[in-house]
């Protein structure tokens, strides 16, 4: 996307706030995370290009239509749809990596100290990646999910460390594998002191950023060492379609009953008002996963893209 694009993208947004949502040019500007002279300016770049009519003419304001129907349907505190009409997958993930990016600065220019729990996943290492640094020693990434395979190796998308970089501030690794070998073995590593000082942590996190993963050969827990291909066609017929953190989920978003569960180290998302968990996730192949996930209430903000959201919908 060159910079005049996100430049529209932005314009149109700020447009389809003030003039279909009703917004004030301050609360515009806190949602887009700019002063309020640049979010007067937007609406006005709207209006010369040509975006604004009886409706927005840009696919931003049908996305935002649907990111406001998302939040009503799922109760939502926090949803971005972006344009995926006629992407290819990329260029999808792309776009989420992008708005996500967008959502993670809003919370992360507060000068408050602040706890930011970090998930992992492709679309989050991404989302990441687009962030400009920002600095803020203050703040703490604390990693949600241990991050060893069962071989002893490390995935390369343990993100919060990533996070961590990209603000100055300190990082607070979840020190486990995300399954243990069995019971007796998590209870040693969820009973060290360690373990326990950065899971409270996590548990007090200020706003939370996950993946939602699917559960079928070649998924990324399956791809990256983490749970076996047996273990994946057992998750299957037991029911499971998506994951949060490895609590793996049915099409209710009800947690399936697994052995793995007894095994599991990750800490558990709690989404309330004031401590928002997001998840970054689209595409064809997510749409039924992400549905668990809005249906087993284990988040209470998305960011997805046009089609997703239509699908799920439905």
């Amino acid at each position: 996307m060159s910079k005049n694009d996100k430049k529209m993208d932005l314009a149109a947004r700020a447009a389809w706030m003030y003039y279909v949502a009703g917004q004030t040019q301050h609360e515009i500007a806190e949602a887009l995370g700019v002063s309020r002279q640049v979010a007067q300016r937007l609406v006005a770049s709207a209006i010369d290009n040509g975006l604004v009519s009886v409706h927005i003419s840009h696919s931003v304001g049908r996305c935002m239509e649907l990111a406001a129907q998302l939040q009503k349907r799922f109760g939502l505190d926090i949803c971005q749809v972006v344009p995926g009409q006629g992407m290819t997958p990329s260029g999808i993930s792309h776009a989420i990596a992008v708005a996500g990016a967008q959502v993670m600065t809003q919370f992360i220019r507060s000068d408050e100290p602040m706890i930011i729990g970090v998930g992992s996943g492709r679309t989050l290492k991404a989302a990441i990646d687009e962030l400009v640094d920002i600095e803020r020693p203050q703040h703490s990434s604390v990693s949600l999910i241990g991050a060893i395979a069962s071989d002893g190796s490390c995935t390369r998308y343990d993100v919060p460390l990533l996070m961590a970089q990209k603000t100055q501030g300190r990082y607070f690794i979840l020190p486990a594998p995300l399954f243990a070998d069995g019971e007796d073995d998590r209870a040693m590593w969820c009973n060290h002191r360690i373990y326990r000082t950065v899971s409270e942590k996590a548990s007090q996190a200020n706003v939370t950023f996950i993946g939602i993963g699917t559960i079928e050969p070649g998924c990324p827990l399956h791809k990256d060492g983490f749970i076996s291909l047996e273990e994946v066609e057992k998750l299957a017929k037991s029911g499971a379609v998506g994951e949060v953190l490895g609590h793996f989920m049915g099409h209710d978003g009800q947690r399936i009953d697994s052995v793995l569960n007894s095994r599991l180290t990750s800490v558990g998302p709690h989404p309330h008002d004031d401590q928002p968990v997001i998840a970054l996730a689209g595409g064809a192949d997510k749409q039924i996963a992400i549905r668990a996930a809005l249906e087993g209430r284990w988040i209470n903000g998305l960011v997805t893209d046009e089609s997703c959201a239509q699908a799920l919908l439905v």
